[in-house]
């Protein structure tokens, strides 16, 4: 797996404007404009606080769920995985002394390093010049909740894969997946906003371990125990996707019959 990573990596730099606009330059743009909401939300309401937290604690919110989400997100290997299934190239894979699973995995992992390190160069920069509240030394925790999601993710994408061996065309459910989860992670607005039942359902989830519960750990709203209660939401979710994804991939090598590359 390692040196799948650092395929993807050495694959990364080869084309250094493509990585510095999906690093640097999306993100920046997407922060920019939640940020932009937030401002305007405040302004029209008057307000100075909302449920508990100053506008400043939003403005940090959005910049830093811009950048994360980023990182906890996998639909370009999803779709590598779902084109390889539906044209056969499945067929390479297979033989090699590494399983489907682990190759994507140590790309997946291999180009989520490379990128993270440079992504987050800029809403640390930013923070310290608006003098925003977050908590630097709380990053390393955050990161390593939203490594251990990246798994379960990978697990998703292994279930919408294993179904191109039955259907065919279905790189719309990536689309659908990545719009729900959207939603779920707490990307669009703070989980923790929500009215109840709602709001405890949706943090209790391991998708607001992707964004709601590391940004929300960095910049106040949520304690180490959610965090630790994060981790623990995101392995009863592997565990249940990958007896899903075991099962899928499984029933559908029975049937492929590998005729392509």
């Amino acid at each position: 797996m390692l040196g799948c990573a650092r395929l993807a990596a050495l694959q990364q730099l080869e084309y250094r404007f493509n990585l510095i606009a999906d690093t640097m330059i999306q993100p920046f743009i997407v922060g920019l404009v939640e940020i932009t909401l937030w401002v305007a939300f405040f302004a029209s309401t008057g307000r100075a606080e909302l449920v508990g937290f100053s506008r400043e604690s939003y403005l940090a919110y959005a910049l830093w769920a811009a950048f994360i989400s980023r990182v906890s997100t996998s639909w370009m290997y999803e779709s590598m995985m779902i084109e390889d299934v539906e044209s056969g190239n499945v067929n390479a894979v297979l033989v090699r002394p590494i399983s489907f699973f682990e190759y994507y995995l140590g790309q997946l992992m291999g180009y989520k390093v490379l990128t993270t390190a440079i992504s987050l160069m800029a809403p640390i920069a930013i923070c310290l010049f608006l003098d925003l509240p977050v908590d630097m030394t709380r990053l390393p925790v955050a990161l390593a909740l939203v490594f251990y999601y990246l798994i379960l993710v990978h697990l998703i994408s292994m279930v919408i894969a294993s179904l191109g061996f039955f259907f065919t065309r279905i790189h719309h459910l990536t689309v659908a997946k990545n719009i729900t989860l959207w939603m779920l992670t707490g990307e669009f607005f703070p989980l923790d906003i929500a009215p109840e039942p709602l709001k405890s359902i949706l943090i209790a989830l391991p998708f607001s371990s992707a964004v709601f519960r590391p940004v929300g750990y960095m910049t106040g709203r949520v304690s180490l125990a959610s965090i630790g209660e994060g981790f623990v939401s995101i392995t009863i979710g592997i565990v249940i996707v990958g007896v899903v994804a075991t099962y899928l991939w499984n029933a559908g090598r029975k049937r492929y019959s590998g005729t392509g590359a």
